[in-house]
């Protein structure tokens, strides 16, 4: 749960006290590969911290899975979109490899807020973050060529090439994986 407390104090300061309601207040889940910290349809009820492991949050467009972004290790991971006014998710969040995870319930999170002095700056500045990821990806969607996506991939998370399969890069990037090779290839070859 280290690694936790450093997560929240970079973003805000607390005490030793602070540290031991944060502690009491989030709990362990193991998830194996291919298992769900949420699904399509349900409640999302936890913001998560990644201590060890890679999750990918995914869309359903008619019977095809469409990856829209992952998470690694030191990462906050949520659907606020769901969380924050707790209604159904349109999205799947799933493990791609074991990843443990603490994490906090919606109610817990308010005692956090309440209970800890700088509480509510933590939850302000995590959104932020992850608002502006999302409006980055997205603009990044609609702007840049697939090859590009690809480059900003390999330049945002470059060890997780090797974690990651092709098909879900390619789904991410928002291609096919027979125009990722090709795009990976034309990569290799520039001198």
């Amino acid at each position: 749960m280290e690694l936790l407390i450093k997560a929240i104090k970079q973003l805000i300061a607390i005490t030793t006290e602070e540290e031991a309601i944060v502690k009491g207040l989030f709990t362990e889940l193991n998830l194996q590969s291919g298992e769900y910290l949420l699904e399509e349809g349900k409640v999302c009820r936890h913001v998560a911290f990644i201590n060890k492991g890679l999750v990918r949050y995914f869309i359903n467009d008619d019977g095809e899975e469409r990856t829209m972004f992952f998470n690694r290790e030191h990462e906050f991971v949520c659907n606020y979109l769901s969380f924050l006014p707790q209604i159904p998710s349109d999205k799947s969040i799933q493990a791609l490899e074991p990843t443990q995870l603490y994490i906090i319930s919606h109610d817990k999170l308010q005692r956090l807020y309440h209970d800890v002095k700088e509480g509510e700056r933590f939850g302000r500045l995590a959104i932020e973050y992850v608002f502006l990821s999302a409006i980055q990806q997205l603009d990044s969607f609609y702007t840049d060529a697939p090859g590009v996506r690809y480059q900003q991939f390999l330049t945002h998370y470059p060890e997780l090439t090797q974690r990651i399969p092709q098909y879900y890069i390619a789904s991410y990037v928002g291609i096919k994986p027979q125009s990722l090779s090709r795009i990976r290839k034309r990569i290799l070859s520039r001198p």
